[in-house]
């Protein structure tokens, strides 16, 4: 009979592979930061890329579009009112033969502007207010929420007219309206999070050293929020877009020369039935986009910040 017996291991087949000290400390994969990581995975999702790409965009022509127009909006020009989209006009003209081009990226400044102050202020007066709220509790709490429900439960549209009976019709006027009872959203979410996280281990240390509550708000509490935080100031920024141009088209918005998405469409609709469409169709079309991009990164930083998802 023949044996069937494996070959015996030589010496030469398994060799001891050399040590390397630099090798063995190096680190394969880099470490990413929290903010790193969540930009990583913003990347990944290609909507709410598109959506901030149209948004930069967006924010370049309404910066340099007007500056580069040959075309002025304060002279009245009645023989070129009414003309359709052209090489020269690209938008075409309205009824005092202002250029809609240059007009719509004006009222972009304007409704961008709205958008983003009125986001900024509630960011500031929600965090201030929820996070003492929520970190103080017990009655202190409950009193500051009381307030907070009375105002909830004020009337918008009823606030933004008296304000401009006392206040008279501009800009300031719009964004003190859209502010005055907005940042309660914002204060509602730092609160429910603060309560969350106020009794976790590194504030009870904070705590113990003595730390004063401000301090501990502002280094161990908003650090923590700051991602539920950042996805209501992007979904803020489009509520107050449309809420201006709502406002502007009941004719309680700045008024001409000046522009606004909502005061371009209200100058557009009385004379929408005659065929002149684009007077109506480019400030709807901006704001509708602009509120689409805000909502889709939104859901995007949503995603990306939330630490359950995180792989």
């Amino acid at each position: 009979m023949v044996s069937h017996q494996p070959p015996q291991a030589q010496d030469d087949w398994f060799k001891p592979v050399a040590k390397d000290a630099e090798k063995a400390e190096s680190v394969v994969r880099p470490s990413l930061s929290y903010w790193q990581d969540a930009w990583r995975r913003l990347r990944q999702n290609k909507l709410a890329m598109s959506g901030l790409f149209f948004l930069v965009l967006l924010a370049l022509f309404a910066i340099f579009a007007p500056m580069l127009s040959p075309h002025d909006i304060t002279t009245t020009q009645y023989a070129k009112q009414n003309m359709p989209p052209s090489s020269e006009h690209w938008f075409g003209t309205d009824d005092k033969g202002w250029d809609v081009f240059t007009r719509t990226w004006y009222g972009a400044r304007v409704s961008l502007f709205v958008g983003v102050a009125a986001a900024l202020i509630d960011f500031f007066i929600g965090i201030i207010y929820g996070g003492i709220s929520g970190y103080k509790g017990g009655r202190t709490d409950s009193v500051m929420m009381r307030i907070i429900e009375v105002l909830y439960g004020l009337p918008h549209l009823l606030v933004v007219i008296l304000l401009m009976v006392i206040m008279g019709s501009s800009l300031t006027t719009i964004i003190v309206a859209l502010t005055i009872t907005g940042w309660v959203g914002m204060a509602r979410i730092v609160r429910g999070q603060v309560l969350q996280i106020k009794n976790y281990e590194f504030v009870t240390a904070s705590k113990s050293f003595g730390a004063r509550t401000p301090r501990i708000i502002r280094r161990n509490l908003l650090p923590n929020t700051m991602g539920p935080i950042i996805v209501q100031m992007t979904l803020t920024v489009p509520s107050a877009i449309f809420a201006e141009a709502f406002l502007s088209f009941l004719g309680l918005g700045i008024s001409a020369p000046f522009a606004s998405w909502g005061v371009m469409a209200n100058d557009a609709l009385p004379v929408i039935l005659s065929g002149h469409w684009w007077r109506l169709f480019f400030p709807a079309f901006f704001i509708s986009m602009t509120m689409f991009a805000f909502n889709v990164l939104g859901d995007g930083m949503q995603d990306a910040l939330d630490p359950k998802l995180r792989r």
